[in-house]
């Protein structure tokens, strides 16, 4: 690993990871404010590993693909979804793309399950501590504190809360994927195989099939595409664009400011350096903004077409 270019001994506080209580404190220690006359640290926190940023960019694409195409089904009376079925090559054609972005959306999952296994094997841990450990991704009391102190903070009633791994709305946006899976994926898999499903499944439950399928995937397109995007990306401390999940890093400023609570428990435990890598290529950086404010313009064209019908052409 790349060590500091500054010379100078810091501070690097030890005590327990898991309560983020701070012993002592005692050199080296990565700082984040540069001080006057001394070369800055350039390296960067490591918050996502690459399998999962080219998960989240498979999932952005087939999700994207999954909207627009579906749309167009759904909305298909009004004149912007008929245009957009000719570009395809008609609706037939629409659906043919809408089922393959489906099995993209479902590998993808799949993928992300299984990276799940190799990471707990290879971490050497059980379903246990990552399940109820301190960086579960399940909701837990603190966070229905975090969200109560948020409110209190947006209202000038109460400081910032010290966020730590995962945030309540982090957490709530990871398991709205799995809800999609189960309840979308499942209905439009009925969908794509009626004569299969009603063997064992009464007839009727075809059209409960086609109801949930449309209905939650308007929902889901509308929530992923105004509050996701705004969390992610539009937050004044974000805006215009959060590249974190693309690039993997974050400023190590930006990440003390964002997850305070993350970042004393790893300088507690004396491993924030293992975390700390130089920044990505500036040509990587600019690949990955223009993709990201690509699938940013498609989404907000996208709420734009769905309030339309919604307002005007909705049956």
């Amino acid at each position: 690993m790349t060590r500091m270019s500054n010379n100078k001994p810091l501070l690097v506080a030890t005590g327990n990871y898991a309560t983020g209580a701070v012993v002592e404190q005692k050199p080296p220690l990565t700082e984040v404010a540069p001080r006057a006359g001394l070369a800055v640290d350039g390296r960067e926190f490591v918050r996502f590993q690459h399998l999962y940023r080219v998960l989240h960019a498979f999932m952005i694409v087939s999700f994207l693909t999954l909207a627009v195409t579906g749309l167009s089904l759904k909305f298909s009376y009004t004149p912007w979804a008929a245009k957009f079925s000719r570009l395809l090559g008609g609706f037939e054609t629409a659906g043919y793309i809408h089922r393959f972005a489906a099995v993209v959306m479902f590998g993808t999952f799949t993928a992300h399950v299984i990276g799940l296994f190799k990471q707990k094997k290879r971490n050497q841990t059980t379903w246990k501590a990552i399940l109820l450990g301190p960086n579960t991704l399940l909701p837990t009391k603190r966070d229905g504190q975090e969200f109560v102190a948020t409110v209190k903070w947006f209202i000038g009633f109460g400081p910032r809360p010290q966020y730590g791994r995962w945030t309540y709305w982090e957490k709530f946006d990871y398991f709205a994927v799995f809800w999609g899976i189960v309840v979308i994926g499942s209905t439009g898999l009925t969908l794509w195989f009626p004569v299969f499903f009603t063997r064992f499944l009464p007839g009727p439950f075809i059209n409960v099939a086609t109801i949930i399928h449309s209905d939650e995937a308007l929902l889901a397109t509308g929530f992923i595409f105004t509050v996701h995007f705004f969390n992610t990306h539009l937050r004044p401390e974000k805006f215009p664009m959060d590249t974190t999940i693309f690039t993997g890093h974050m400023p190590l400023a930006e990440f003390k400011r964002d997850k305070p609570r993350e970042y004393a428990e790893l300088v507690a435990s004396g491993t924030l350096e293992e975390h700390l890598e130089q920044p990505q290529p500036e040509i990587v950086v600019k690949a990955i903004r223009a993709f990201a404010w690509i699938a940013l313009t498609i989404g907000f064209i996208v709420v734009i077409w769905i309030i339309y019908a919604m307002l005007f052409a909705y049956r």
